[in-house]
């Protein structure tokens, strides 16, 4: 069995939520209010804690499989997936961007559910499609190479 620790910085998932709810709500047309409405600030870190917590639950359910210990930190979520002996190595990184995209996903549509209704789905949808990234990622298994012999 291979181990795979991945941290998953919560500053930087909120960064990009409130980048995410900034640029929808200034392109809004026709709605005066939509930036007011859709921007998360820092008044609304209740709400999204609580976002963070349930994203943080459903990373567990969807990696149960290879779920190994997790742990809340101060910078984040630690996630220690075990995978088998003939994980491929090189699809690490983009694990972690699948898990990473899947929070600020997860949460921006969460928020939308109250704030942007119309677009909430599409978000779901992509948190949906971020996470059966990660999970094929996990599952995926190099070829054995034969040794060769001179």
């Amino acid at each position: 069995m291979k181990s795979l620790k991945i941290t998953i910085n919560k500053e930087r998932v909120y960064e990009e939520v409130a980048q995410t709810t900034s640029y929808t709500g200034a392109k809004m047309e026709g709605d005066s209010s939509a930036y007011d409405r859709i921007f998360t600030t820092d008044a609304d870190r209740s709400q999204l804690e609580r976002f963070w917590a349930e994203s943080c639950a459903a990373v567990c359910e969807g990696m149960k499989k290879h779920l190994g210990a997790t742990e809340e930190r101060a910078e984040g979520f630690v996630i220690d997936l075990e995978l088998s002996s003939s994980y491929d190595d090189t699809l690490s990184d983009a694990l972690r961007k699948d898990m990473e995209s899947f929070f600020v996903m997860n949460i921006t549509g969460k928020w939308f559910s109250f704030t942007n209704k119309p677009e909430s789905g599409a978000y779901a949808e992509a948190a949906a499609s971020f996470m059966d990234g990660a999970r094929r990622k996990a599952c995926f298994k190099k070829k054995p190479r034969r040794p060769v012999y001179e």
